[in-house]
């Protein structure tokens, strides 16, 4: 087995069963999983990511899950040069490679839809520091608006630093001496098939609402307090409303409804961003299997 086997890239909203899903298709195909999740790279934070479980992490071999420090940034340009790295190696092995997660500019990254560089320009980015110094988070979203509607689209916008790492990219004057285009599927010859995953909204709420109340069960509140208000990854959905309930700013009932309310809002701007991307099948969960013998020739291991 080589690159020609392809690869597989699940995609969905939160809470839509991804996990499970891969980890079924791995067991069936002989694949081995590569994170899509742009918060479940980081350590220390596996409740508030809804990060595999260890069980799961043993049923099949996962990448790029949890190595990350979570003060440590991170970027589209670098994900996707470690996941096709991650790729290379899986079916070096001789095993196929399933991508899982939500995380949309990362699968439009990995899969050659956008055109990124991995270095930007040095007084853009000072220029960009002073702005946060003078505006909100809020109006640097709206700025990025104005410029790149799509890549805004895919940010929450109290998400200061990948804001400004969109601002970045999109204000940074193109340069034909840069080091070159990231590593992407695309460019490196390897096939895919992406797929996202559609759901009932109404299981899909109750689903969020039961995961909701496993988080605060199994330590949520602690865990966010753990990696505190300054960690870039502290900006993940609900950690801000965890630690603002830490100090008193809302009571456990409250605290419930806000992260209800804030997951949902995710899943539908990862809806809505998935809606328009190139190049991807929707499909209920019990159709991906076949979607994956047909369009990648994949037979079981």
């Amino acid at each position: 087995m080589n690159g020609a086997s392809g690869v597989l890239v699940i995609a969905g909203p939160t809470a839509s069963g991804k996990t499970e899903l891969a980890i079924d298709l791995a067991r069936t195909f002989g694949a081995e999983i590569v994170n899509a999740d742009s918060r479940q790279i980081y350590r220390g934070m596996p409740i508030g990511t809804a990060a595999p479980a260890p069980d799961q992490l043993a049923a099949v071999p996962h990448h790029l899950f949890g190595f990350l420090d979570p003060a440590e940034r991170y970027s589209a340009a670098r994900y996707s040069a470690d996941a096709v790295a991650a790729i290379a190696q899986i079916h070096a092995r001789g095993k196929r490679a399933i991508v899982a997660g939500g995380t949309g500019f990362y699968v439009r990254a990995l899969t050659g839809a956008v055109d990124l560089a991995p270095q930007y320009d040095e007084a853009v980015r000072e220029r960009l520091l002073r702005e946060t110094r003078l505006h909100d988070a809020e109006f640097l979203h709206t700025w990025l608006s104005v410029r790149d509607r799509a890549r805004a689209a895919a940010i929450h916008p109290q998400d200061a630093y990948r804001v400004l790492r969109a601002l970045e990219i999109v204000l940074a004057p193109y340069s034909g001496t840069r080091a070159g285009r990231i590593t992407s599927l695309r460019s490196a010859g390897i096939s895919f098939l992406k797929v996202f995953l559609t759901v009932d909204e109404t299981a899909l709420r109750e689903r969020i609402a039961r995961r909701t109340d496993a988080m605060l069960r199994s330590g949520f509140v602690e865990e966010a307090e753990r990696i505190g208000e300054a960690a870039v990854a502290a900006t993940a959905v609900g950690y801000p409303q965890a630690l603002a309930y830490a100090r008193g700013w809302s009571t456990l009932d409250e605290l419930r409804e806000l992260l209800i309310r804030a997951t949902r809002r995710y899943a539908k701007r990862q809806m809505t961003w998935f809606r328009g991307e190139p190049e991807t099948v929707q499909a209920e969960p019990v159709d991906v299997e076949r979607l994956a013998r047909e369009s990648l020739q994949w037979v079981e291991a």
